[in-house]
């Protein structure tokens, strides 16, 4: 399988970090960050200042090569590396995210969230069942996706009681992260280190474990602050499945398959498979206006599901993608490869990469680690699978899911809510990280 690699395709980068072109390159990536990190305060999307940011490291890059004398070809060869890279989990994502948008849209995860308030349960039973159902779910589902439905959820329940919002969303972060760790299909960057074959599909289920104590050792101490108390009573009504809902459920679970099949079995890019599971969702929503004609019950456009994909995301992923790529090119990511993994060692500098991502968001940190191309057994592999999914858990600003449910609690999670947590979500971490070394040391 081709690797995320430039060296592992023979493609040399340009080793002119100390230029000023180069240098404004890098300060116009950290400027372009520094609006991602501050859209909670700003409201713009995150995509557009990494988009800019893309466009001109890569002009830069072109001058540089240009006169350092390198073909056009061989630039188009380094540009296009990363297209390659970009369209293969830019597919894949999207396959999934319409899934998702399917079975929402089916009423799967509305009749989830009415089932769970309807059971009045009290806030401690609520704390540890949202949790681990968020852990679960996303391993499935992303964990933006997953903590934003359960997190519905936990603001009904709780919009008369601000202290169990702001305790259960923190627990929600958590879970969603630690629980998209084990599971390529439940973080992009589990899913970045399967895709670039460093670690097969049932590798990364050694990480179970780890995952599990990385959300049960904080879960435990924040559980002990959550009132002991019964909510009031609701009136929510029952929520009824839409035709066709468990059978979208299930095609589902077979895109996965069909997806894992095609990596494990056919050796061919596992989008492929998601392709394949696109297709035949397409064919049963047609199936269902046929037999449901325009009723509300059988209205099912496939497109319209592809259209409410999480387009920021993935327009994100394309600024990232080609922005790390263009510094790479230049050849800042060999320097931050000598100084991290050949001056502190592969386990600290895994170790160090979570910290990195609970700052900067884990795709760019996961992109650039995978871009370096390291020399690494499969334990560093899922080492650092671990910690980059799970160290955006110590700040709220640290994951897609924390900043996604700062912005839905009206005010009631905040980063300082947040941060009063992070010395046991630290512990957490150092935890998960310790049992992975017993568990597949």
């Amino acid at each position: 399988m081709p690797q995320l690699a430039m060296a592992s395709e023979g493609i040399a980068n340009l080793g002119l970090t100390g230029t000023e072109r180069g240098i404004y390159a890098v300060l116009i990536f950290i400027i372009a960050y520094g609006f991602v990190m501050a859209e909670e305060f700003t409201g713009m999307r995150k995509s557009k200042p990494v988009i800019i940011a893309a466009a001109i490291i890569w002009a830069h890059a072109a001058v540089l090569a240009a006169e350092a004398g390198v073909s056009v070809e061989d630039l188009h060869e380094a540009f296009e590396f990363n297209l390659k890279e970009y369209g293969a989990l830019m597919l894949f994502l999207l396959v999934a995210m319409t899934y998702i948008n399917a079975m929402a849209e089916r009423n799967v995860f509305e009749a989830l969230r009415s089932w769970m308030i309807r059971k009045e349960f009290g806030y401690k039973q609520l704390f540890w069942i949202t949790g681990v159902i968020t852990f679960f779910l996303s391993a499935i589902a992303d964990n933006l996706t997953s903590a934003l439905l359960v997190g519905a959820v936990v603001l009904a329940v709780g919009k008369d009681n601000e202290k169990f919002v702001a305790i259960g969303f923190v627990n929600l972060v958590v879970a969603a992260n630690a629980g998209g760790a084990f599971s390529p299909f439940g973080d992009i960057t589990t899913l970045m280190v399967w895709q670039a074959g460093y670690a097969e599909f049932f590798d990364f289920f050694n990480l179970f474990i780890p995952s599990v104590v990385n959300y049960i050792v904080p879960a435990f101490f924040m559980s002990l602050a959550v009132p002991d108390e019964q909510p009031p009573k609701t009136n929510e009504a029952a929520v009824e499945l839409k035709s066709g809902a468990i059978q979208v459920c299930i095609l589902f679970v077979l895109t996965i398959a069909s997806a894992v099949s095609f990596k494990q079995v056919l050796h061919l890019p596992p989008f492929m498979g998601m392709m394949l599971g696109l297709g035949v969702l397409m064919v049963y929503g047609f199936r269902l206006k046929v037999l449901y004609g325009s009723k509300e019950e059988g209205e099912f456009d496939i497109f319209n599901k592809v259209r409410d994909a999480e387009w920021d995301t993935l327009f994100f992923f394309f600024g990232v993608v080609f922005a790390v790529g263009g510094l790479g090119y230049i050849g800042y990511l060999e320097l931050l490869s000598a100084a991290m993994y050949d001056g502190l060692g592969q386990t600290p500098a895994n170790i160090l990469v979570g910290f990195i991502s609970a700052i900067v968001d884990n795709i760019p940190v996961m992109f650039a680690v995978l871009s370096m191309d390291l020399d690494m057994d499969l334990y560093q592999w899922l080492l650092v699978t671990l910690t980059a999914g799970t160290g955006g858990s110590m700040l709220s600003v640290g994951s897609a899911a924390g900043v996604a449910l700062m912005g839905a609690s009206n005010h009631k999670y905040t980063f300082f809510s947040h941060m009063k947590w992070a010395p046991v979500i630290a512990a957490g971490y150092a935890a998960s990280i310790f049992v992975h070394y017993l568990v597949n040391g």
